[in-house]
C-alpha cells in the first residue's frame, strides 16, 4: 500500500488561511474603503404592519446628503425573486419590492435608502425624513395566521396560506394507521432563529462612468448567482456591466447566500451619484433586516405494529414564510419534508405542507435548510414510539433502520440512499458514551439532587445538489498551481481542502497552491456555496481538473525528457522518469519554449443530480437541576458517516461548530415577536441568547465512513450535519431524564431553565392536589 502523500487527502493539514486571519490581516468587505466613499443607511419600519406616506424633501437638503431613494425612485426595478416553484401546481407569490411602497409588512421593512458623505450625515438625514404611519393589525405565528378572521398579510393570499400541498401517499398511510397496534403522536415547535454570523453583511458599489460599469464588493456565499439575480431580475442590466467580488466572508450559514435589497440600492445610488457608495449593517440591521431561519409547527404520528415496526407516518407541517418570499424560502419546508422518513424503513408516508405568511422577517435557508427540522421531528417521534411500546430508544431504531443490504433504498418520498450502516454507527456511539453504565451515573446524580438524562438521535441529510461546479487548474511560471472555482468559502477552509486535492496529485505543499474564488471577472461561472456542496461537487471538479492537468504535464515532460509519458511520475512539484534521477521541475515545464499555454491548464465540471446522504448518531448526556431548571451538557458523542474524510481537522471543526449551533437552538435561541403588535422582542443580544464556549461540552467525534457510491471521491458532505443531529439528541436527553423522574414527556425548544423549571413545578403541582 502506497504511503499517504504529505499534505494530501486524508491528512490533518492545518488551515493555510488561518495565519492572516489570526493576525488581523483578513480582507472583509468592511475593510474595503475606497477613497471618497459615500456612506449609506436604511430607514426601516418601526411597525409590523402599517400604511404610510413619506416625505424626504427636508432630509435631501441637509449637509452632505448625496441621494435619498424611496419607492418612487426605484419603481423601474424588479422585485427580489423567489427561485422556487413546484413543477406541478405552480404558485404565484406576492412581490418582494426593493423599497416598500405605501405599506410595510414587518418590523424592519425598508422604506428609504440614504447616502451621504459621512455616516453621521446619513443618520441626520434618516431622522429628518418625515413618515406618517397608520398602523394596521398584524399577525405573528403560523397557528395564529391560519385562524379564521386573522389579519391578512396579503389581501389576495386567502387565510395567509401561500400553498397547501401533499407529499406521499395518503391512502396507503391511512390504511397503515387502520391496521396499527398503537399510534404515537407528537406536536413540536421548531423555533425561529437568527443567524448572527460574526461579520454582518456589507457592500461597496464602485461605478465607472466611462464604461457604465459597476463593481460590487460584498460578503456573500456566491458571486455569480448574486450577480445574475441582481442584473437579470432586479436592475435589468447586462451581466457584463457588473463585476461582483466576494473577499473574506466571516460566516454565512445560508443567510448570506441570498440577494438583499441593499445590494440593489447601493448599485442604483452609485450610478446616480457616479461615486463609490458603501453600506455596512450594524447588529440592529441584522436582527431586523436579514432572513431568519427555521420556524415550523409540526404534528407527526407513527403507526406501530406490536413488535415496534413502523407501519406508516403522517405529518402536518406549517412553516412560517414571514411577510415576503425570500430566495429559496418555500423550498425549505417542502424540500425538508422529503427527509422526514429519516433512516427508517417506512413504506407508507404522507405529509401536508403549508407555507404561511406572517408579519415578520422572511425565513429562508439556515444551516441545514429543512433537514434539521425534519430530523428533529422524526427523532422526537421515534423516542415517543419507544415510550409508547416500552422499548428502549436504541432497540426501536435497530428494529426499523434501513439495512445495508437494502441499499440503494428508495424512501417513500423518493430519496435514494446509496450507502450506509446505520446500526453500526449507533452501536459505536453507544459504546463511546458508555450507554450501559448510564443508570449508575444517573443514581450518583440523583444523590446530588440532580436529574441525569441521556438521549440519542440518528439523522440523514441530503447534500451536493446545488448543480454543476467547474474548476480550472493552471500551472504558473514559478511552478505553483492556481485553482479557479466558483464556490465561496465563509470559514469552511476551502483554501486548504482544495490545496490537498492538488497535493494528492502533484505533491505540492499548500503554500504553493493558490485558490481563487468570488470574482466574476476572474472566474467564468459558479453556484457559490450552500447545501454542503463545495467539497462533494467542487472537490470532484478540482480533483478531475488536476488529474487532467497532470496528463498534460506528463506529455510536455515526455517531450522534454525524450521518453514515454507512461514512464513518468509526478511528485514534489516535479516530473521524473520512474526509477531514475532524470527530472524536470514544474517551473521549467511552464517556461519551456514553444509550449502551448492551453496545455498548462485544465478544467473539469461535475454535478450530482442524486446528491449524497451523510448520516450519523449523536448522543447527549445532560444534568438537570430541578431547583433552577438549568440544563448542563456533561457528555456529547458523535459518530458520523461522511463517506470519506478529506481533512480530519477541518471536518472536526465543521462538526463542532454545527453542534454548538444546534445546542444553542435546543437550549436558548429563539426569535420572539410580540403577538399584539409584531415587534421583535429579541432584537439585541440583551434578549437573544447565543451559546458560549462554556455552554458546550468537550465533544467526542469519530467517523464510521461507508464510501458514497454516487460521488467519485466517495464523499457525502459534512458542513451542516452537526446542526442536524444535535437538536433532537439534546432534547431527547432532557426528556429522557424528565420522563424517568417526573413522567414529563414533552418540552419544546429552546429548553430554557425557565421552561424546564415550569414543567417540573407543574408536574409537582398536579401531583400534590
Amino acid at each position: 500500500m502506497a504511503a499517504p502523500v504529505k499534505f494530501g487527502v486524508g491528512q490533518s493539514v492545518l488551515r493555510k488561511e488561518d495565519d492572516k486571519l489570526i493576525r488581523g490581516k483578513g480582507n472583509y468587505t468592511d475593510d474595503h474603503e475606497p477613497r471618497a466613499s459615500m456612506h449609506a443607511l436604511v430607514l426601516r419600519s418601526p411597525h409590523a404592519h402599517a400604511t404610510f406616506t413619506i416625505d424626504a424633501s427636508r432630509a435631501r437638503d441637509l449637509p452632505g446628503v448625496g441621494v435619498i431613494l424611496t419607492a418612487a425612485d426605484v419603481g423601474d426595478l424588479g422585485s427580489l425573486p423567489c427561485l422556487f416553484n413546484f413543477e406541478v401546481d405552480p404558485f404565484t407569490g406576492p412581490p418582494y419590492p426593493i423599497l416598500a411602497e405605501g405599506e410595510v409588512r414587518h418590523v424592519g421593512d425598508a422604506v428609504a435608502f440614504v447616502v451621504a458623505d459621512t455616516i453621521n450625515h446619513a443618520r441626520d438625514a434618516i431622522e429628518a425624513i418625515d413618515v406618517n404611519w397608520t398602523p394596521l393589525p398584524a399577525v405573528v405565528g403560523v397557528a395564529n395566521a391560519v385562524k379564521p378572521g386573522a389579519p391578512q398579510v396579503w389581501p389576495d393570499q386567502a387565510g395567509n396560506v401561500l400553498f397547501d400541498v401533499p407529499i406521499g401517499d395518503k391512502k396507503a398511510t391511512e390504511a397503515a394507521f387502520a391496521r396499527a397496534h398503537a399510534v404515537a403522536e407528537i406536536s413540536v415547535i421548531n423555533p425561529r432563529v437568527i443567524t448572527n454570523f460574526m461579520e454582518t453583511r456589507a457592500a461597496v458599489a464602485e461605478y465607472d462612468a466611462k464604461r457604465d460599469h459597476l463593481t460590487l464588493t460584498v460578503g456573500s456565499q456566491g458571486s455569480h448567482r448574486l450577480r445574475e439575480i441582481l442584473c437579470q431580475n432586479v436592475l435589468k442590466m447586462p451581466l457584463e456591466k457588473m463585476r461582483v467580488i466576494c473577499p473574506d466572508v466571516g460566516g454565512g450559514f445560508g443567510t448570506k447566500l441570498f440577494p438583499y435589497r441593499e445590494y440593489a440600492l447601493i448599485a442604483v445610488a452609485a450610478r446616480k451619484l457616479r461615486k463609490t457608495v458603501k453600506w455596512t449593517a450594524d447588529r440592529a440591521d441584522h436582527f431586523v433586516g436579514d432572513a431568519q431561519g427555521r420556524d415550523n409547527v409540526t404534528t407527526a404520528r407513527m403507526a406501530l405494529a406490536g413488535d415496534g415496526k413502523f407501519l406508516g407516518m403522517d405529518v402536518d407541517l406549517m412553516s412560517d414564510m414571514g411577510a415576503y418570499l425570500s430566495t429559496f424560502g418555500p423550498y425549505i419546508p417542502h424540500g425538508g419534508a422529503g427527509m422526514l422518513p429519516g433512516l427508517y424503513d417506512i413504506e407508507a408516508f404522507h405529509c401536508r405542507v403549508r407555507a404561511v405568511f406572517t408579519n415578520t422577517l422572511p425565513v429562508d435557508a439556515y444551516r441545514g435548510a429543512g433537514r434539521p427540522e425534519a430530523a428533529y421531528v422524526v427523532e422526537r417521534l421515534v423516542d415517543a414510539c419507544a415510550r409508547k411500546l416500552g422499548m428502549t430508544p436504541d432497540a426501536i431504531r435497530r428494529k426499523n433502520f434501513i439495512t445495508p443490504k437494502a441499499m440503494p433504498y428508495r424512501t417513500a418520498t423518493g430519496k435514494v440512499y446509496d450507502s450506509g450502516d446505520f446500526t453500526a454507527h449507533m452501536k459505536r456511539a453507544m459504546e463511546i458514551a458508555d450507554w450501559k453504565e448510564f443508570p449508575k451515573r444517573a443514581k450518583v446524580a440523583k444523590k446530588q439532587g440532580l436529574v441525569r438524562g441521556i438521549g440519542l438521535a440518528t439523522y440523514v441529510e441530503v447534500c451536493g445538489t446545488m448543480g454543476e461546479e467547474t474548476a480550472n487548474v493552471r500551472l504558473g511560471p514559478n511552478g505553483d498551481v492556481t485553482v479557479l472555482i466558483g464556490t465561496q468559502s465563509s470559514g469552511q477552509g476551502h483554501q486548504t481542502a482544495y490545496a490537498q486535492l492538488v497535493a494528492e496529485q502533484f505533491g505540492l505543499a499548500p503554500e504553493r497552491v493558490h485558490i481563487f474564488q468570488g470574482d466574476t471577472d476572474m472566474i467564468a461561472s459558479g453556484l457559490g456555496t450552500g447545501g454542503s456542496a463545495s467539497i462533494p461537487s467542487g472537490g470532484v471538479s478540482v480533483e478531475r481538473a488536476t488529474r487532467a492537468l497532470g496528463r498534460n504535464l506528463r506529455e510536455i515532460a515526455a517531450e522534454a525528457l525524450e521518453t514515454s509519458a507512461g514512464d513518468l511520475e509526478i511528485s514534489d512539484g516535479a516530473i521524473r522518469v520512474a526509477g531514475t534521477d532524470r527530472t524536470i521541475s514544474f517551473a521549467d515545464l511552464a517556461k519551456r519554449p514553444g509550449v502551448d499555454s492551453s496545455r498548462l491548464s485544465a478544467s473539469a465540471t461535475f454535478s450530482s443530480a442524486d446528491g449524497t446522504f451523510p448520516n450519523g448518531t449523536h448522543i447527549a448526556e445532560v444534568e438537570i437541576d430541578p431547583a433552577t431548571g438549568i440544563v448542563k451538557i456533561v457528555n456529547y458523542v458523535i459518530v458520523d458517516d461522511f463517506g470519506f474524510t478529506l481533512n480530519p481537522l477541518l471536518l472536526a471543526g465543521q462538526i463542532h461548530g454545527g453542534v454548538m449551533q444546534g445546542i444553542g437552538q435546543a437550549l436558548m435561541e429563539r426569535a420572539v415577536y410580540d403577538p399584539r403588535d409584531g415587534q421583535l422582542v429579541t432584537g439585541t443580544f440583551m434578549d437573544y441568547a447565543l451559546p458560549r464556549a462554556a455552554d458546550g461540552p468537550s465533544f467526542v467525534f469519530e467517523t464510521h465512513n461507508v464510501p458514497c457510491k454516487t460521488n467519485p471521491l466517495g464523499i457525502k458532505g459534512a458542513g451542516e450535519a452537526g446542526a442536524i443531529g444535535s437538536c433532537p439528541a439534546v432534547v431527547n436527553a432532557i426528556i429522557e431524564g424528565l420522563w424517568r423522574e417526573y413522567r414529563i414527556d414533552h418540552i419544546d425548544m429552546p429548553a430554557t431553565a425557565e421552561r424546564v423549571w415550569i414543567a417540573i413545578r407543574e408536574h409537582q403541582r398536579r401531583h400534590s392536589l
